[in-house]
């Protein structure tokens, strides 16, 4: 793992503090920003998919990067002076924040609900998704907190036959999902609600290191 830069360190350090309990996830966790740290460095994309609560974390994850979440995000000079001339270029210059790509996947209905209607295969909406936008070297985040969610499963398949990194999001158990994945995470907690909670802690520490790493700027 490459080092930290001392404002990704202070995110580590703090999380520790108030969820010492997350230490056992800390090795996964690391593993899985270095995969975006590579990732995004050739330009690439995060993708996220999840069922119920955790679909709604794979939402709120792609909106923390898409925009500025803790940091200041300062556009490329050139991006800005390409905009000079446009329609709303000023004002757009003035208020766009640098983003990093990512894409939820599943909320696209009228895609979704074709698979739904057309496939024989149940649950496979995720991964044919996946599969028309995903390049070798994107990134994948699964989260279930029993681990064997079908739908997440068929995009980690679908991830790895890509040459993209599969990371799971699970609770302790890990289930099939662990199995598969190139780097598993698995949260503490002996419900689901605990799971989930572990989740968030874990999933905005990811977001801040990956934010930290190429904005390190305070906002």
């Amino acid at each position: 793992m490459s080092s930290l830069n001392a404002v990704e360190q202070t995110i580590l350090d703090e999380m520790l503090q108030r969820r010492p309990d997350l230490e056992i996830c800390l090795p996964a966790l690391l593993a899985a920003h270095e995969a975006l740290v590579r990732c995004y460095d050739h330009g690439g994309c995060f993708f996220t998919c999840g069922n119920g609560g955790s679909n709604a974390d794979a939402m709120h994850i792609v909106g923390e990067l898409c925009k500025s979440f803790e940091r200041k995000r300062t556009l490329a000079p050139e991006f800005t002076a390409r905009l000079k001339g446009l329609p709303f270029g000023e004002e757009l210059a003035q208020h766009l924040e640098a983003g990093l790509p990512a894409v939820a996947l599943g909320f696209n209905g009228s895609l979704k609900t074709a698979v739904e209607n057309d496939s024989p295969l149940r649950d496979m909406a995720f991964a044919q998704e996946l599969n028309a936008l995903m390049r070798p070297g994107d990134v994948l985040l699964a989260l279930s907190t029993s681990g064997n969610a079908g739908n997440c499963l068929m995009a980690m398949s679908v991830a790895k036959a890509k040459h993209g990194t599969a990371v799971s999001l699970t609770g302790p158990k890990g289930g099939k999902m662990a199995q598969s994945a190139d780097i598993p995470i698995k949260a503490p907690g002996d419900s689901t609600k605990v799971i989930q909670e572990a989740h968030i802690v874990l999933w905005h520490t990811l977001c801040a290191l990956i934010e930290a790493h190429y904005f390190p700027e305070p906002r």
